[in-house]
């Protein structure tokens, strides 16, 4: 296929650790939103089908974002319903990570572009003797907004390795769909990052008031977008974590693929366990990522001795960035709770406050503890005591300071860049 000149889709390049055109960081800090209805969706068996829905239905404008789109059947499903958009005259930005996104074909990218589909691409890079060195600052988000009326944001990727029938390593995963007027915020923060000019921030939230195609009945779930960037939010995610353990009477339950949060965290993982809190963690037991678990197990011991109960979800990988707190607060979104989500990595989640949906999330990761885990006894008098507390504090301490030690690496500003078909060509 001969590629299109891409003029008509390119846009400037955009260094993403600033806030583009009139979105200023001031302008990017969002607020709860009420009267919002949250529908959980568990893995590509749910996601998928409400996504393509929404698109297939799409008459303005589609933003999407996300770490991974590979060539296989949801990459082509995706390809083929946002190029019929992008043809009837919907405007669609679709923003991609250079790392995660990094082996698409140049034909697949020219084909989005030739249909009017404005492809960006974050912090691309060629391979270094066969192998990529952009591994740091990722764009890792995962954001879907079709005609500001609809959003989605959670942890899943366009690939088929979320779906169960891919087998044994099929990733387990969640990501929520927002109908309401949280939507205008998630609508709002994807056009700033992407690089369309947005509103000030007393023109954005005026609101869409015809019926929603997505819902028939009035939501009143209150929600918060919050996310993480390299220049004023670097610690939101975080410290929303924190917040909500502090405050924890009853039951904190998190399920996290990657864990190896800093001592703050960790600290209040402890203490509200300490305080009589039923403290649950969900982990990887069959890990993508070996590293991640080994990881996550130089901490168990801290953890266990104050009564905190770790689960390790052995049926598949754990995908999943979702946590509980009480009867009334949950997170859903694209961060884990490792060096790189927490201190590199551009990632976003949504807060909500709503008991239902608290119940329902609840009611999912019980079923994976009770079912599909095996518990991590406490051990009292572990075997070889000296050697692993002597590898577990070199490894806590590497990794806890593993997002200064980058900083050694060769310098550069991750940018937002238009697809360019000679660029892809090897």
């Amino acid at each position: 296929m001969n590629s299109a000149p891409l003029e008509k889709v390119a846009v400037a390049h955009i260094a993403t650790d600033q806030p583009p055109d009139e979105a200023s960081a001031r302008d990017l800090d969002y607020g709860w939103q009420s009267g919002n209805q949250i529908e959980l969706l568990e893995n590509g068996e749910a996601y998928f089908p409400k996504v393509f829905d929404a698109m297939r239905q799409a008459q303005r404008e589609i933003l999407l974002e996300t770490f991974i789109l590979f060539e296989d059947k949801v990459g082509h499903e995706l390809r083929d319903i946002l190029v019929d958009a992008a043809r009837r005259g919907v405007k669609v930005v679709a923003s991609l990570d250079g790392f995660g996104c990094g082996e698409l074909s140049p034909a697949f990218l020219a084909e989005l572009a030739e249909a009017g589909v404005i492809v960006q691409m974050f912090d691309p890079a060629s391979k270094t003797l066969g192998i990529r060195t952009n591994w740091f600052r990722r764009l890792h988000r995962k954001i879907v907004v079709v005609d500001a009326r609809v959003g989605f944001i959670g942890g899943i990727n366009f690939s088929a390795d979320h779906l169960g029938d891919y087998g044994p390593e099929a990733k387990q995963d969640y990501a929520v769909q927002v109908v309401g007027p949280a939507v205008a915020d998630l609508h709002h923060f994807a056009l700033a990052q992407s690089g369309r000019k947005v509103r000030s921030r007393r023109g954005w939230r005026r609101r869409d008031r015809r019926p929603s195609p997505w819902t028939s009945a009035d939501g009143d779930g209150l929600v918060r977008l919050i996310y993480r960037d390299n220049v004023q939010h670097r610690d939101d995610i975080e410290e929303a974590y924190i917040h909500a353990l502090s405050k924890a009477q009853r039951r904190a339950v998190i399920a996290n693929a990657y864990f190896f949060p800093g001592y703050r965290l960790l600290r209040e993982i402890r203490n509200a366990a300490r305080r009589g809190v039923h403290v649950q963690l969900i982990m990887q037991g069959q890990p993508d990522v070996l590293l991640a678990k080994l990881a996550a197990r130089m901490l168990y011991d801290y953890l266990l001795k104050d009564g905190v109960v770790i689960h390790e979800y052995c049926q598949r990988p754990l995908h999943g960035k979702v946590a509980l707190v009480d009867d009334d607060w949950s997170t859903v979104g694209s961060s884990n709770l490792d060096p790189l989500s927490l201190s590199l990595n551009l990632e976003a989640n949504v807060l909500i406050r709503d008991r239902a949906f608290n119940q329902q999330l609840y009611e999912r990761l019980d079923v994976l503890s009770k079912h599909h885990c095996q518990t991590m006894p406490e051990n009292r008098t572990p075997r070889l005591w000296l050697w692993r507390l002597t590898v577990g504090f070199l490894v806590f301490h590497v990794m806890r300071h593993f997002p200064a030690l980058t900083g050694w690496l060769p310098a550069h500003k991750p940018r937002l860049k238009p697809f360019e078909s000679r660029a892809h060509d090897r």
